[in-house]
């Protein structure tokens, strides 16, 4: 059943967001359990965060944004130090593997994103993860890829999600070279409104929210956001 635990804050790493401080921030909120996001950082990045957060309070991360460079090893040590239970990945059309995911098949999650996989890859993994932010962006600016993965939608398990903004505006992703109106951060707690347009049944047991507001302020969303949700309180 839907919870309010199933809504993990989380520590991010893309360009707008101080995880450093958010690890910080971690331990003065007497958090213990986050999801994490170590998408933009490379191995020696990784490697002070890893640094920093075995320093801090946090002794729980049941879900991982994985990078395609990251290794068995280091997927071992998330597992075995945090607990991780679930990994989600982008497509290797998008960022090829550097190593042999296999292993690990029972806990990596295919995320949507811009790039459209096909099943066939989708079936090396445990199923989907579906970032419903991405999602909501397609259906309102592409709604042919949009309609491709709410296809495939009922025939794979969803074992993990991603929630970050919805912003009434456009702006151009120059790397995508398309609009999007996704944000990692979060101006206002109505642009999560969106998530009403999803039945329950593409929430999973981990979801993260991708934001880089300050742990407090995803706090404060993940109570919205199961009020929103109106599930039994």
């Amino acid at each position: 059943m839907f919870s309010k635990n199933n809504i993990l804050p989380a520590i991010t790493t893309t360009k707008g967001s101080d995880w450093r401080a958010k690890i910080k921030e971690a331990d003065d909120l007497g958090l213990e359990e986050v999801a994490l996001f170590p998408t933009c950082l490379d191995k020696k990045g990784r490697e002070e965060l890893y640094g920093l957060l075995g320093k801090s309070k946090i002794e729980r991360i049941p879900f991982v944004h994985m990078r395609s460079d990251m290794s068995p090893e280091e997927l071992d040590f998330l597992i075995k130090k945090y607990q991780t239970k679930v990994f989600n990945i982008h497509s290797s059309g998008q960022y090829p593997f550097l190593f042999d995911l296999s292993p690990f098949r029972n806990r990596v999650y295919l995320e949507n994103s811009f790039y459209i996989f096909e099943e066939e890859e989708l079936k090396k993994f445990a199923g989907l993860c579906i970032d419903l932010s991405h999602l909501e962006n397609d259906r309102i600016l592409q709604p042919e890829r949009y309609e491709k993965f709410c296809g495939m939608v009922p025939r794979f398990i969803i074992g993990c999600n991603h929630i970050s903004a919805i912003q009434s505006r456009t702006h151009f992703n120059e790397d995508l070279k398309e609009d999007r109106i996704t944000s990692h951060f979060m101006e206002n707690l109505s642009e999560l409104d969106y998530l009403k347009n999803y039945p329950l049944e593409y929430f999973s047991k981990y979801i993260a929210l991708e934001l880089e507001n300050d742990l407090a302020a995803q706090l404060k969303a993940k109570d919205y956001i199961f009020d929103l949700l109106a599930v039994d309180k």
